[in-house]
């Protein structure tokens, strides 16, 4: 069974504007930038009847789109970096649909988040980087600046990559509505062959 995971697609133009800055920092295994995701809920590995509740859960999240702007570049490990990172600025609309994810999560029978959510990108892992290389790395490139842009829907991931980085798989796609169709089908647009192994019907 896969992993599997909710998240936030990164756009083209702002993915492309992060591959120019991997360079200059000895060690990093860079993201493909078509794996460069903001994450809500992580799932792991479950079996197909919760993977089919979240599914199905997640299809009656009513969220509107709304602007998001990523925020400079930081890491994690403190003294043992161990991933480079751009971060989110404050977004109370985030924020819901972090908290509508982990509903969901738990109406699927999951334990709550047991994380502090700190929305970001990740950019690159990190073994044996020093970490002076990483300050002086984040002096020179960390205050990119990207455009904002729109969150119109978020996906389910799955995974078979047990390090991390990809590559992932788009599941099933969740528009973001304010508004819950009545005819209990809800926004969810859904893999045939993921529909078929959860059990999930038209």
């Amino acid at each position: 069974m896969p992993r599997l995971f909710s998240a936030l697609e990164i756009p083209r133009s702002i993915a492309e504007r992060f591959t120019m800055l991997r360079s200059g920092l000895s060690g990093a295994r860079w993201i493909d930038p078509e794996n460069y995701h903001l994450t809500l809920r992580f799932i792991g590995d479950v079996d197909g009847a919760t993977a089919r509740d979240f599914t199905n859960a997640l299809g009656e999240i009513a969220v509107p789109p709304f602007e998001l702007q990523l925020n400079g570049l930081d890491s994690f490990g403190g003294n043992k970096p161990r991933a480079l990172f751009a971060g989110v600025k404050p977004s109370p609309e985030l924020d819901s649909l972090r908290r509508a994810n982990d509903r969901a999560a738990r109406e699927a029978g999951l334990p709550p988040e047991g994380r502090n959510f700190k929305p970001h990108v990740t950019l690159a892992r990190l073994r044996g980087v020093r970490p002076d290389a990483v300050a002086t790395y984040l002096e020179r490139q960390g205050n990119v600046a990207v455009e904002r842009f729109t969150v119109s829907r978020f996906v389910l991931y799955s995974s078979r990559n047990s390090v991390g980085g990809g590559p992932y798989v788009i599941e099933a796609a969740y528009e973001l509505d304010d508004a819950y169709d009545a005819d209990g089908t809800g926004n969810l647009a859904y893999d045939r062959d993921l529909a078929e192994a959860f059990g999930i019907k038209d």
